[in-house]
C-alpha cells in the first residue's frame, strides 16, 4: 500500500496533528513518460505551513491533497527516458510512500553524498543560503553579517557560508543553548536570544559598527530591530517570515519601511532559490566540496518514519530541532 498523508483542514492558528489526516491507497503505476518512486526522505520546512495561507510562488493547498513537500527518492519503475530503475530523485512529491511523476518534475541526482545530505545541505536549503547570501546579499570580507533563525536549517549554512567569505557573523535564535552552540560549534562571532526579549539593545551591543547585510528567515520583531541597526547601503536578503506563518492573524510589516530603506540606501530583496537554478551545478560542487573539506558542517536533524511528519512539522515550528529537519522513510 502506498500510505499517504493528507492535508484535511486549515488550521486556526497553530498547526496541529488534525490538521493532516492519514490514508492508505494502492501504489500508483507509472504511464508512458512517468517514473515510480519510493520516498527515501521527506524535507520539513517552514514553507510547508506557508502553503496553507494562500497562494504564493505556487498554488495554495486545498484539503483533501496529498500534503505537499520536498523529497528525496528511488526510481523504482521507469517508462521514461533518461531515467531507470535505482536512480536518485529529487523533486516535489509529497507526504506519501510512492508517487508516479512525468520525467520533467524529477531531478535526477549525480552528487556522490548520504541522502541526509541530498535532503538538504547540498540541495534546495543549501541553494537557499548559497544564493541568497552571495548573490542577493553579497556580503564583502569585513562586513557584519546577521542571520536571523540562525540555528535552523538556512540560517546554520548562511552563517558558515559568511564566515567563508570573510565575515563577522552574527546570529539570533530561540534559546541561550542554541545561541552558544551556534559560537561554539559552527563559528558564529556572536548570538543573541531572541526569546530574552530586547532584541534592539542586544543587537546593538554585538553588532556596534551596524549591521551590513541582514539575512530575514524570520520577518517580525528581528527585521524591525536589524533595520534599525543597517549601516548605509546595507542589503537585506528576505528569505522568508518565519515568525508569521504558524499564528491565527500574521502582524503588519515593519513600521521603518520605507522611512529607513530610503534614508540608508538600503537594499531589501525577495528571492526564491530557483531564481538561480542556471548556476545550481557550479553552487551544489561548490557545496559539496565545502562539506567534504570540513569548512562547513551540515547539520541534520532526522526523524524517523512517515507517520511521524506531522508531529515533526509542528516541533519544527516549536523550535525544538537545530539544522535540517527531515524525516527518513
Amino acid at each position: 500500500m502506498n500510505r499517504q498523508w493528507l492535508y484535511a483542514k486549515p488550521p486556526q492558528g497553530k498547526i496541529a496533528v488534525d490538521t493532516f489526516q492519514w490514508t492508505e491507497t494502492a501504489i500508483p503505476v507509472p504511464r508512458d513518460g512517468e517514473a515510480l518512486v519510493r520516498t527515501r526522505m521527506l524535507s520539513l520546512d517552514p514553507a510547508n505551513r506557508a502553503w496553507m495561507m494562500g497562494k504564493t510562488y505556487r498554488d495554495a493547498l486545498q484539503p483533501g491533497q496529498v500534503m505537499s513537500g520536498f523529497a528525496v527518492g528511488e526510481v523504482v519503475e521507469s517508462k521514461a527516458a533518461g531515467l531507470k530503475a535505482g536512480d536518485i530523485v529529487e523533486g516535489d512529491w509529497g507526504w506519501q510512500d510512492y508517487a508516479a511523476l512525468p520525467a520533467r518534475r524529477l531531478a535526477k541526482r549525480t552528487t556522490k553524498a548520504p541522502l541526509e545530505l541530498l535532503i538538504g545541505p547540498l540541495s534546495i536549503t543549501g541553494l537557499t543560503a548559497y544564493f541568497g547570501l552571495l548573490e542577493v546579499g553579497k556580503p564583502k570580507p569585513g562586513d557584519t553579517v546577521l542571520v536571523s533563525a540562525a540555528a535552523g536549517a538556512v540560517g546554520t549554512m548562511v552563517g558558515q557560508i559568511a564566515k567563508l567569505a570573510g565575515c563577522r557573523v552574527v546570529g539570533t535564535a530561540g534559546g541561550q543553548d542554541k545561541c552558544d552552540w551556534l559560537v561554539r560549534d559552527l563559528g558564529f562571532d556572536a548570538a543573541v536570544d531572541y526569546k530574552a526579549g530586547g532584541v534592539y539593545r542586544a543587537l546593538r551591543a554585538v553588532c556596534p559598527d551596524g549591521i551590513d547585510v541582514y539575512f530575514d528567515n524570520t520577518g517580525g520583531p528581528v527585521l524591525d530591530a536589524a533595520l534599525s541597526l543597517m549601516n548605509l547601503r546595507g542589503r537585506i536578503a528576505c528569505c522568508g517570515n518565519v515568525s508569521q506563518y504558524d499564528v491565527e492573524k500574521p502582524a503588519p510589516g515593519p513600521m521603518a519601511v520605507p522611512g529607513l530603506v530610503v534614508t540608508k540606501r538600503l537594499r531589501m530583496e525577495g528571492f526564491i532559490v530557483m531564481d538561480f537554478y542556471g548556476q545550481r551545478a557550479e553552487a551544489e560542487a561548490r557545496l559539496a566540496r565545502w562539506v567534504e573539506e570540513g569548512k562547513i558542517k551540515a547539520i541534520v536533524d532526522i526523524v524517523d518514519g512517515l507517520e511521524k511528519a506531522p508531529q515533526a512539522l509542528i516541533d519544527l515550528f516549536e523550535g525544538r530541532n537545530k539544522g535540517k529537519r527531515a524525516v527518513r522513510l
